[in-house]
């Protein structure tokens, strides 16, 4: 009689399994804290359940809830970009345990201020609060200039698959330059100015909101400002760029095209997002809110929305039998 085999188990919890697997074999340090990251997220749930407390208008909580979530996000996507640079050891190495390093410092200090119930971000009102803070940016300058060290590899490394990787190479591009955008925010605001220059102390430098202080209406859970600019919106956006382009290379990959047609596409995308970004951008140090655009920023909306269709539409995108184009050399 012979003994049937034993099926070997498949499903959702295999393929995170074998993907977590592949993350820790890419870089360790980034796939165990980012793992760390969601589990202080899930602490950071409890502590907006069970702390009534508000800061600058937000539960106490839900600030380190935010970093933690974005910090485990960006820790697996950089873990993910660096199996498609197996050649560069040492560099994975280097900026797997410095991203590594940073993100602890970044977000055990915001949970510290939160746990204190004062901001992290611009808080330079004692001696401590001033030294937090100054670590605080001292840390992510760091990390953005650990990052540029990975765009160069992406720049330099020859991709079997170029649609892939011209979405990898622009999207950590735009990533680092959103990660810049964070530097405006620090710059003392004119009313916190005009308080130092009339011997009142200058307590909070900086501030998320263009046109007004932190901590008035906002958007629910991203907080962003419902009635002026805020330049958190094209910092997410331009953060988040690395994602974007990598799932629009990832679907590039799908689509009947020549690989040429389908490398342009992915650089007119990049184009896109761009501007995109820098659209949001000028809005919000113009004092101009996401949700409450004036006509200026609406005709630009409505311009970049149709140049980015008539480009898409200009390679056939949107055609079922289209006129493939020349195959290009872009390498």
């Amino acid at each position: 009689m012979q003994t049937a085999r034993r099926s070997i188990p498949s499903g959702p919890r295999t393929a995170a399994t074998t993907a977590i697997a592949r993350l820790w074999q890419a870089s360790p340090p980034l796939t165990a804290v980012s793992l760390l990251m969601l589990a202080a997220a899930l602490a950071s749930v409890v502590g907006i359940v069970v702390d009534p407390r508000v800061i600058t208008g937000a539960p106490a909580w839900l600030k380190p809830f935010k970093f933690a979530i974005s910090t485990a996000i960006y820790g697996l996507t950089l873990a993910w970009v660096f199996t498609s640079l197996p050649d560069r050891p040492k560099m994975r190495r280097v900026v797997g345990w410095t991203t590594t390093i940073v993100f602890v410092i970044e977000v055990g200090i915001i949970d510290v201020q939160a746990w204190r119930g004062t901001t992290s971000h611009f808080n330079v009102g004692t001696v401590l609060d001033r030294t937090l803070f100054a670590v605080m940016g001292v840390a992510i300058l760091v990390q953005t200039f650990a990052s540029v060290a990975v765009a160069v590899a992406l720049w330099r490394h020859r991709f079997a698959d170029r649609t892939f990787g011209w979405a990898l190479r622009l999207g950590m591009t735009l990533t680092i330059a959103g990660a810049f955008t964070g530097g405006l925010m620090t710059r003392p605001m004119p009313q916190q100015l005009a308080d130092a220059y009339a011997g009142k102390g200058m307590p909070v430098v900086g501030a998320h909101t263009v046109g007004a202080p932190d901590g008035g209406p906002g958007i629910p859970v991203t907080g962003w400002s419902r009635q002026h600019g805020d330049v958190r919106v094209p910092h997410f956006v331009g953060l988040h760029a690395l994602q974007v382009l990598a799932l629009f290379g990832l679907l590039a990959r799908r689509w009947r095209r020549p690989e040429s047609v389908r490398v342009r596409a992915v650089q007119l995308a990049a184009a896109s997002y761009a501007s995109l970004f820098l659209l949001l951008l000028w809005q919000s140090l113009r004092g101009r809110s996401v949700v409450a655009m004036d006509a200026d920023t609406l005709t630009a909306l409505v311009l970049w929305a149709t140049a980015s269709f008539a480009a898409f539409g200009s390679l056939g995108i949107f055609s079922k039998n289209p006129q493939h184009a020349n195959e290009g050399s872009l390498a």
